[in-house]
């Protein structure tokens, strides 16, 4: 089986080498030559773990290709993917999906059989319609059926998503033609068949608001137990004991019970407000959904008026160490990290910033005031410094020795916004030591 994946993006890239790992022929093709010169010559774009060996291993074996070739990467293909991206319009937040549709349109004209066109990338209701309409028009004779295939993949765990989902989401056309559509997904799908992983094949528009409800659900799940986080520390009560006697009920769950400084990366804050957007356009608004947006962005800010207060009130004249810049541990993406609010506040207060992060000092570079300095590593970053903020739980920073850290320091104080360390422990090794809603 041949399919082509239209962009080699995050999704693109993923998913294409997931899917050559599965024994299919797979062609990634991008407009950046530049990425496609590097894929060929084994550099991945990305940070992603294991990622590269995948590629590596299906480039060699002859399943996996690249082009800036649209018209060589659909010869032949019997599924192709539209994995470009949908980043949130300038003004209005609804989703840009400009390249989706540009992309619709040239897979059509340089279709030369027919085949099942998917949009892989995140899109609003409606837009498998539009795409349709789009293809119907450009090649009214050619059978080009449109599905939707949403991706659940997460960052630094996104292969493991990929060959081990919770649920495969399919949407097709009625009739017919979403039958054929189907049969061609589930035949490229059927490695997975064998591990029992749910397939729900839906209508377009279903699997459409599937994944924007998904991470709309878990936003507010984050957002819920940060502002739980905040009561439990004016009433004196722990939010890891609260949130393990809310996760421990089943129709709760455990996961995304974690306090900390506010959800970031390119889906959550993205799709959230794609899909406030989409409910007010339709009438229908989603009045949670859109509160949870407001009081994510205001978390971030309220992060840095804590290191503030942290350090008596005024952070003038005084060096920041801070530990963690991208959204999450295991990627570089600094996409609406909490970090690209809380650098700047602290550097526009006076403070000397020095920053470490595994992965994501390039992209920082790039994102972060020029005033922003870089470390080799953490304890290279605490040198001098009179506090020290964690932003992000690298496992690395969980193995911190306390002693080290502390002697490395001028100060002593340490502002842990992701509850990594025991509190005790740090406070016997002379940290004044405060974290998120816990006494």
């Amino acid at each position: 089986m041949r399919i082509a994946m239209v962009g080699a993006g995050y999704v693109g890239l993923v998913s294409g080498a997931c899917f050559a790992e599965f024994g299919v022929e797979v062609c990634l093709v991008d407009t950046d030559a530049a990425k496609v010169a590097a894929l060929r010559e084994g550099r991945i774009p990305i940070y992603e773990p294991g990622l590269d060996r995948l590629v590596q291993d299906n480039v060699g074996e002859g399943r996996l290709t690249f082009t800036t070739d649209l018209a060589e990467a659909v010869q032949g293909a019997e599924a192709v993917f539209l994995a470009v991206g949908t980043p949130s319009r300038r003004g209005d937040g609804h989703a840009d999906l400009s390249f989706v549709f540009a992309a619709a349109e040239q897979v059509a004209r340089a279709a030369t059989r027919p085949l099942v066109l998917v949009t892989k990338s995140t899109v609003p209701v409606g837009t498998g319609r539009r795409v349709r309409e789009i293809v119907r028009q450009a090649r009214p004779e050619l059978a080009i059926e449109v599905a939707s295939n949403p991706e659940f993949l997460r960052e630094g765990s996104a292969i493991g998503d990929f060959m081990r989902p919770d649920r495969v989401v399919i949407g097709t056309e009625p009739g017919e033609a979403g039958e054929r559509a189907l049969a061609v997904l589930k035949r490229l799908y059927r490695p997975l068949y064998l591990i029992e992983t749910p397939i729900l094949a839906t209508s377009i528009e279903t699997a459409e608001l599937i994944k924007y409800a998904a991470n709309a659900f878990l936003a507010t799940k984050i957002t819920f137990i940060n502002e739980i986080a905040d009561l439990c520390e004016k009433v004196g009560a722990d939010v890891h004991d609260v949130a393990r006697g809310m996760g421990l009920d089943g129709r709760i769950g455990r996961k995304f019970l974690h306090a900390g400084p506010g959800y970031g990366g390119s889906c959550f804050p993205k799709d959230t407000l794609a899909l406030a957007r989409t409910a007010q356009d339709a009438g229908a608004p989603l009045r949670l959904v859109e509160t949870t947006i407001a009081v994510n962005e205001a978390r971030k800010a309220a992060m840095a008026e804590r290191v503030i207060a942290a350090c008596g009130g005024s952070v003038e004249g005084k060096t920041i160490a801070v530990l963690g810049l991208t959204f999450k541990p295991e990627t570089d993406d600094m996409r609406e990290a909490p970090s690209l609010v809380v650098v700047p506040k602290l550097l526009a207060a006076g403070a000397r910033v020095r920053a470490f992060d595994p992965a994501g000092m390039g992209q920082a570079r790039a994102l972060l005031p020029a005033g922003l300095e870089y470390a080799a590593n953490a304890l290279e970053a605490a040198a001098d410094a009179d506090a020290l903020v964690l932003l992000t739980e690298w496992n690395e920073f969980r193995a911190l020795s306390p002693s080290r850290l502390k002697a490395a320091m001028r100060g002593d104080v340490l502002l842990d916004l992701r509850n990594v360390y025991d509190p005790e422990t740090m406070r016997q090794a002379g940290f004044r030591y405060a974290s998120i809603g816990r006494p």
